[in-house]
């Protein structure tokens, strides 16, 4: 019997990531008096902050151990794709407008190239997201970091009446998924140990890519969210990154009822079936293909694919409480 991979015993436990984000946020409990303060509290995907008539929302991400596949292939030049993709994308959930962008470089030793290939790919994401980048920090950490980490954090600002927080999420609405580019920047830890244990990193899949070249796809940025957001009604939307269809929990109580999901791209089948992975553990580390998601009634559906064509309902929200992935409870 083949060994079987889960992604804590690769090293990433998401139940304890959870619990330590927990004990962290309970301490938080200053608020700030004055003018310009925190909207609503920790969690959603974004924070907001009072701005008069507007809100503006704060996200920070990084790309995590996909650096560790960059520097494996050698190939770092889409990496700030990533970096801003994971961002922006944790803003348009709210419809909040990213407009401006700061990176951070920790790293053991500053190499020139690639610096300059990181740069070309910062420049790319912002670009495509139309954030302009305003500055950042990079810091030499001998000792402390074993080569580089790249991360950032994004601004965004929205009229406050045009916030989506999934208050309106309401029994009988539609989940529209969409497409993933592939892994984005998630599950890295667990796809990498499978490659490395077979030695497979030169290994071609159907679309031509070697599996290294695909775990280096970067991340999709869902920047026409804002469009769909105003031209139609949406109740809410979900990135899903990290914990995978557990994402959706952060957004109402009410249950998701995920019937048809987007069909599984090669990368993930190719994970699952060499690493013998369960298929709950799938989808709690992995997009699987979908990295995007609508909440909207039902006449908004019309108006949501004729601004994302690939766009597809994969199932519909429902008064019992719970996230269900064709028909079985998911946890």
């Amino acid at each position: 019997m083949p060994e079987s991979f889960s992604y804590r015993k690769s090293g990433v436990d998401i139940s304890r990531e959870a619990e330590g984000i927990s004990a962290l946020v309970r301490t938080l409990t200053f608020r700030r008096t004055g003018t310009v303060a925190m909207m609503g509290s920790v969690g959603h995907f974004a924070g907001l902050i009072e701005c008069g008539n507007h809100a503006l929302a704060l996200a920070v991400d990084g790309v995590g151990t996909k650096m560790l596949v960059a520097d494996r292939m050698q190939d770092w030049s889409t990496i700030g794709i990533d970096c801003i993709a994971m961002n922006v994308n944790d803003l348009y959930v709210m419809n909040m407008e990213p407009v401006a962008f700061v990176d951070y470089i920790a790293a053991d030793e500053i190499s020139i190239p690639k610096m300059a290939q990181i740069g070309i790919g910062l420049n790319e994401g912002a670009r495509q997201a139309n954030i302009d980048i305003i500055g950042g920090e990079t810091a030499t950490l001998k000792g402390m970091v074993s080569g580089l980490d790249l991360a950032g954090t994004c601004l965004g600002i929205q009229e406050k009446n045009r916030i989506i927080s999934g208050e309106a999420i309401r029994p009988g609405d539609l989940i529209i998924g969409v497409p993933s580019t592939g892994i984005h920047s998630n599950g890295l830890t667990l796809a990498r140990r499978v490659v490395d244990t077979h030695d497979a990193w030169d290994e071609r899949l159907s679309n031509g890519r070697t599996l290294g070249q695909e775990l280096l796809v970067p991340t999709r940025i869902y920047a026409e969210a804002l469009r769909v957001c105003g031209s139609t009604t949406v109740s809410g939307m979900c990135h899903i990154t990290g914990g995978g269809l557990l994402n959706f929990s952060r957004l109402t109580t009410y249950g998701f009822s995920i019937d048809s999901p987007l069909p599984i791209t090669e990368i993930f089948r190719w994970i699952q079936e060499n690493g013998n992975v369960d298929q709950g553990e799938m989808y709690r580390t992995f997009n699987m293909g979908m990295g995007y998601a609508y909440i909207a009634p039902e006449k908004s559906l019309p108006a949501i694919v004729a601004e994302v064509p690939d766009a597809e309902v994969v199932g519909s929200i429902t008064r019992e409480p719970g996230i269900r992935l064709t028909g079985s409870l998911f946890s």
